[in-house]
């Protein structure tokens, strides 16, 4: 295998409200994914995370533990490490419309999915705990797809 290119680090959130999970499709991906994005250099996980929410859906989170931490290499050989997030007010995130959203142009779009639903989304950990009902703000799950 070659070398890395790079190391990528973003922060994502887990929003849940009425049992459904918010998820974003990226501009230029065939899948879906938690919303969030990259670290800036010496900025906080959290306040990555807080900015990238409100530039993205317009809404300021309230943000919990730390629920997982994922780890993998993409397509182009970069190493990618996600912190993903709880956040706590998901009602807040149910209705956009009206909302300054100066970064929403990087959305394709905005679904709420079921736990019954099945959705390209990645990782496949995160997606299949969600159905299962096994996301839980008291451990950190480490992942290496």
């Amino acid at each position: 295998m070659g070398k890395y290119k790079q190391i990528i680090i973003r922060v994502r959130g887990i929003i849940i409200y009425e049992d459904k999970l918010l998820l974003v499709g990226i501009v230029s991906n065939n899948y879906f994914c938690l919303p969030g994005g990259k670290l800036e250099y010496n900025e906080d996980p959290k306040e990555c995370l807080s900015r990238e929410l409100i530039e993205e859906l317009g809404v300021n989170p309230d943000i919990g533990n730390l629920l997982y931490l994922n780890t993998f290499i993409d397509k182009e050989n970069n190493h990618n490490l996600d912190f993903v997030f709880e956040v706590r007010n998901g009602a807040d995130y149910v209705n956009l419309d009206g909302l300054e959203r100066t970064h929403a142009f990087e959305l394709d779009k905005i679904y709420w999915v079921s736990r019954d639903e099945d959705i390209n989304f990645l990782p496949k950990t995160i997606i299949n705990d969600f159905k299962n009902n096994n996301i839980s703000s008291n451990e950190v799950k480490y992942i290496k797809d």
